[in-house]
């Protein structure tokens, strides 16, 4: 049969599961509500495969929005019945109450940063000259309910026009908003259907950014698949900027950027098909009708201009180089034949900065930072003594910058900020939160645990020091494994009241991520999907052999891809754990490319259209697909948010339908759905600690706590 070939049969009338039988979970009534089945059959590669939830994909039905806001009265029925539900809230709300500022960066005379107060919703960017500080910008003004946020911040040359980027209810569209740096008044109309994008200054003139025409049917969920970059000139309306790069059909790609060097001498343009591996171009635009010169014509690397001086190019790459390195070639002849390496390819993943006119190479040394400060002829100059063991960010700036910033951060110490000299080396505190955490009372270990085919993964694992190893610790074993995506050690508060009810907070780099370059990522798709997985269920195995927990006291946590490691581990040993926490996943393995752009992941999954093989191995993992009927899966708290145009939200409704329908035993499973709200970026903080004090609260009740390990002794003062 022809692989393409997909039949679809409607079954005239709608099959209803009733599932109103009602399950007693420690005294709290759960009543599901009635999902209708819908039966559409697809066929592929012969195979018939039944979706009785496809209707739920439709997020401007009437029907899907009554879904959604009947699973929520039933899912928030039960979380205010958990008797310390408003202990955590409030907990969480006193700890989240310190001051938060961002490292500092100059533009047009100002020194501008982020900081919020505390408790505020969105950071807010200050700036300030002559110690005289203001607010610059306010994200917390932009909307009534402060679910719009602040997206990218870019100053032209001179500084003295600002274009930002906000985004509405989490949607990953974003508008972009042109303002006078010196009045703070808009300029001009304000650009729209702008998604995925940088914004990148032209002199003073007007700045490159990149979009997809605007989708037929739903905004949310429908395919984005042309990505083009634009250039909108200051004074001019949106409807007549040029496409600079993607018009063409033979260069149609889903992911295209672009952005100038610090000089303004060269555009750079990436353009990919998957999230991994990018062509790569240049242009001269200090030359009128300067033509695109091609650097890279295929997709074998991810490489990308870093920086310039003249016409020597910097580039950073993963080409014959898995963990990275830096290579220098000319403008003239920049393909890779002619390319010579700068800063070799260590056994560590090299992740580059630069300022002051020096490289910092951070290497990931079994996922802990690693600093090293280069000049531009590539001498060594040195290593950076950090703070600590933990993770470094920043030292990134202009080159003309004579100081440097960086931040340092690890799993019980909030993240500080230095100012840097990059002419001895010395630095000394920037800023240092004030903070009601007693982060000495706590201890992080870097294990190494075996896997299912003898790999060695790490794992740090953090909790209060003196903890008894007797397997009753309540334990949130948390994973992502994807997508080149490193998981490093850093602080949040969120887990730090966690840690202080007793809880242990384990976190492996499974294969998938970016902690051992490429090899380590590619160990961990498609085809070799499952080692992550394995990965997962060993680092759950280990935490059990060594009586940190049990599966009694055990729960498993993830977001987006990272959702989908905690569904596919919950489907295929669903006795390991007592708790599934499953956020944003990707859960239905056989359509994920049919929306958004979500067809772009298919470097980490593969498709089920790309051949019999890879469709028999996703459906094989499928959490969607993988639930049986009759099974005592583990409690389960589902989350998304209705806005999530990125992994969509239908993905968690129907695994969510598919559980209620088949679960056997008492353990709840329950979808919340949290409204005007996306994959997460900019959700705002009230929110995010309601968020977490369920997810808690959740958690410690289905594990047996009737009431909080440590009732917090402190109270939010009024």
């Amino acid at each position: 049969m022809n692989k393409n070939l997909i039949s679809i049969i409607m079954f005239a009338s709608a099959i209803f599961v009733s599932c109103k039988e009602e399950i007693k979970q420690r005294d709290i009534e759960v009543n599901y509500p009635e999902t209708s089945k819908k039966a559409i059959v697809d066929t592929i590669f012969g195979t018939k495969v039944v979706d009785n939830y496809r209707w739920l994909e439709d997020d401007r039905s009437k029907e899907t929005e009554s879904w959604v806001t009947t699973e929520n009265e039933v899912t928030f029925n039960y979380l205010s019945k958990i008797p310390y539900r408003e202990q955590l809230k409030s907990r969480l709300t006193e700890l989240w109450n310190y001051e938060k500022v961002g490292i500092p960066f100059k533009e047009g005379g100002y020194t501008y940063f982020y900081k919020n107060d505390g408790l505020q919703n969105q950071y807010v960017v200050y700036r300030k000259k002559d110690d005289k500080e203001e607010v610059f910008l306010d994200p917390n003004t932009f909307s009534d309910d402060a679910t719009t946020s602040l997206g990218t911040l870019s100053f032209s040359k001179d500084g003295k026009t600002v274009a930002y980027s906000i985004s509405e209810g989490g949607s990953d569209w974003r508008k972009i908003i042109i303002i006078d740096a010196t009045s703070k008044l808009i300029k001009e109309d304000t650009l729209v259907d702008v998604k995925f994008s940088g914004i990148s200054w032209y002199k003073n003139e007007g700045f490159y950014y990149s979009s997809y025409d605007k989708p037929k049917g739903s905004q949310l969920s429908a395919k984005t698949d042309q990505h083009k970059l634009y250039y909108h000139k200051l004074g001019t309306s949106q409807k007549n900027d040029p496409v600079i790069f993607g018009e063409k059909p033979s260069e149609k790609h889903r992911y295209v950027s672009g952005y100038l060097t610090e000089d303004n001498k060269y555009l750079v343009i990436t353009a990919s098909t998957s999230t991994s591996g990018n062509k790569l171009f240049i242009k001269d635009v200090s030359v009128e009708n300067s033509k695109l010169i091609t650097v890279i014509d295929n997709f074998d690397s991810d490489t990308y201009v870093t920086e310039n001086r003249e016409s020597k190019l910097y580039l950073v790459t993963n080409l014959k180089a898995a963990n990275k390195k830096v290579v220098t070639v000319d403008a003239a002849n920049p393909t890779v034949e002619n390319w010579k390496d700068f800063i070799p390819e260590t056994e560590n993943v090299l992740s580059l900065n630069s300022g002051a006119g020096y490289f910092f190479a951070e290497y990931m040394v079994d996922a802990v930072s690693k600093v090293l400060q280069y000049d531009f002829d590539g001498n060594l100059i040195r290593e950076v003594k950090l703070p600590g063991v933990g993770s470094a960010g920043g030292f990134g700036g202009k080159t003309e910058d004579k100081e440097l910033y960086f931040s340092f951060t690890n799993y019980n110490t909030p993240n500080s900020s230095y100012k840097f000299n990059p002419k001895d080396g010395t630095y000394e505190s920037y800023w240092k939160p004030t903070i009601n955490f007693n982060s000495d009372a706590y201890i992080s270990n870097q294990v190494f645990y075996t896997s299912k085919d003898g790999t060695k993964v790490p794992m740090i694992i953090t909790h209060k020091k003196g903890v008894k190893l007797n397997g009753k610790n309540p334990t949130i074993l948390y994973g992502y494994g994807g997508f080149n995506v490193s998981l490093t050690p850093s602080f949040s508060i969120a887990n730090a009241v966690w840690m202080e009810q007793g809880g242990v907070y384990a976190v492996p780099n499974l294969r998938g991520g970016g902690e051992y370059g490429k090899k380590w990522h590619d160990a961990g798709t498609q085809l070799k999907k499952q080692n992550v997985f394995d990965d997962f269920i060993a680092a759950a195995e280990y935490l059990i052999a060594e009586k940190y927990t049990s599966s009694e006291y055990l729960a498993i946590r993830g977001g987006s891809n990272g959702g989908l490691l905690v569904g596919a581990t919950m489907t295929q040993r669903p006795g390991l754990m007592k708790v599934a926490l499953p956020a944003v996943g990707v859960l239905d393995m056989l359509r994920y490319h049919t929306f958004t752009a979500g067809a772009g992941w298919s470097y980490d999954y593969g498709t089920a259209d790309q051949s019999k093989e890879m469709f028999d191995y996703l459906k094989g993992y499928s959490p969607v697909h993988n639930v049986k009927k009759g099974t005592k899966y583990p409690a389960t708290l589902i989350t998304t948010g209705d806005h999530d145009d990125r992994v969509v939200p239908a993905h968690s409704f129907k695994f969510a339908a598919e559980l209620q329908e088949k679960q056997a035993g008492e353990n709840p499973v329950l979808i919340r759905i949290e409204t005007n709200a996306g994959h997460g970026a900019g959700t705002p903080v009230t929110k995010t600690i309601e968020q977490y004090s369920d997810i808690f609260g959740f958690t410690l009740f289905n594990m047996g706590f009737d009431q909080l390990p440590n009732p917090p002794k402190s109270k939010i003062k009024s």
